[in-house]
């Protein structure tokens, strides 16, 4: 993939240089790209990032894991074992604006790309650590993922029926959140860098991710709330938000203020309580939260879903149907926004979710296939002012040990 324009996105220009594998810094230069920044992923000799082999499902030998995180990148196959191309590496980190890595402290150290170092040389550098537990305190050379930082941060122990054990939410939330965590830092960073000069070292964690979308919970506990357990989503801080069973499937209620709570019991048949004194408020509604879930739900169980939706629309209370992934992917809603982009040359076998942020001054959205491993490693090092024959002598050495590996 060459380099082209990216019209007029905020961050064109800017070049950042992504050695982070897995998903989360992958999600994080992603988002950069889609904003038009000029993403270099270096990737290792042999398999490259471990998410291209995440799977089934592979679409001719390409993870949709893969695919989902790594549109509109450049892909350069580095051996960082090999002086020649820890040297290389200093040179891309050299022409860059950011650097993202995921290393564990002692292998950044052993290559020079620590932080500091880097800055040393780099003043204006925008450094991105990704990690598991971050840069310090005593688990921060503990390896990370999804599932682990679930655990820890008192995420899971707060998902799932009620009564049974704790569930992980399942998808990569805790890798797509920090994704966004660092692309906001990473931003916030340009900013200043371009008025000053001045570099940063951002430092940014699964588990502080976690813990920043535990915030409510957390706060509520140390207030005084009683310890959360899970409970099928029927314990928020309003009441009522959260699910029913109607006559047909299940639907979402969340009733988020008085005047809602009103309108609903009106819509529903259940002006009575509606006109309970101790009811008028969320306090008193969450003190009987059992009595008056349970009068809600012998009263929706006598309609389908379509048609309290439809009721609840009409007098402005939001709910939703709880929809499988069938049914997402043909959502009017979804298909309107263009939410989901087929990516180029796979004839819709594959596809990702576009950013979740609209550009006025960008209505398309940027959507370049994700690069082959290493398809980009020539161009780049020519670009960086090695000799198209030193070019040529690295991608042969780098193409002899992954056939070796």
């Amino acid at each position: 993939m060459s380099a082209r324009p990216n019209s007029d996105r905020p961050l064109e220009g800017v070049r950042v240089v992504d050695v982070t594998t897995s998903y989360a810094g992958p999600t994080a230069s992603m988002y950069l790209a889609d904003l038009g920044a000029t993403v270099i992923k270096v990737e290792k000799p042999g398999g490259g990032d471990d998410s291209r082999g995440w799977g089934p499902p592979f679409i001719d030998g390409t993870s949709a894991w893969f695919a989902t995180a790594n549109r509109n990148k450049s892909s350069v196959v580095l051996d960082l074992r090999d002086p020649a191309g820890r040297e290389a590496l200093l040179r891309l980190v050299a022409s860059a604006d950011v650097f993202l890595q995921n290393m564990n402290p002692a292998k950044l150290q052993r290559l020079g790309i620590d932080g500091a170092s880097l800055l040393d040389r780099h003043p204006r550098l925008v450094y991105c650590a990704m990690s598991g537990f971050g840069l310090d305190g005593p688990d921060s050379h503990l390896p990370g993922y999804d599932l682990v930082a679930q655990a820890r941060s008192g995420l899971m122990s707060v998902t799932g029926e009620s009564g049974r054990s704790p569930q992980r939410v399942s998808t990569a939330l805790s890798d797509v959140v920090t994704g966004m965590c660092a692309a906001i830092a990473i931003n916030a960073a340009l900013v200043r860098q371009a008025r000053h000069g001045r570099g940063e070292i951002i430092d940014v964690s699964l588990l502080d991710t976690d813990l920043a979308m535990m915030a409510p919970r957390i706060g509520a506990f140390h207030a005084g709330e009683p310890e959360p357990a899970p409970s099928g989503g029927t314990d928020s801080v309003l009441a009522v938000y959260q699910p029913f069973q109607t006559a047909d499937r299940v639907i979402v209620i969340a009733i988020g203020n008085d005047m809602m709570w009103q309108r609903f019991c009106g819509a529903t048949g259940l002006a009575d309580l509606g006109a309970e004194p101790e009811l008028r408020d969320n306090a008193g509604r969450r003190e009987q939260r059992p009595r008056i879930t349970a009068r809600i739900a012998e009263v929706l169980a006598q309609r389908t879903a379509a048609e309290w939706l439809s009721v609840m629309e009409s007098v402005n209370v939001p709910a939703a149907m709880v929809q499988s992934l069938s049914e997402v992917v043909a959502d009017p809603q979804v298909v309107a926004r263009c939410a989901l982009m087929d990516v180029p040359g796979t004839g819709g076998s594959l596809v990702t979710v576009r950013s979740p942020f609209r550009l006025a001054s960008a209505p398309e959205p940027r959507n370049e296939r994700f690069p082959d491993l290493g398809a980009d490693t020539e161009r780049v090092l020519i670009e960086l002012g090695y000799s198209p024959e030193e070019a040529r002598a690295l991608v042969p050495a780098v193409t002899a040990r992954e056939e070796a590996s």
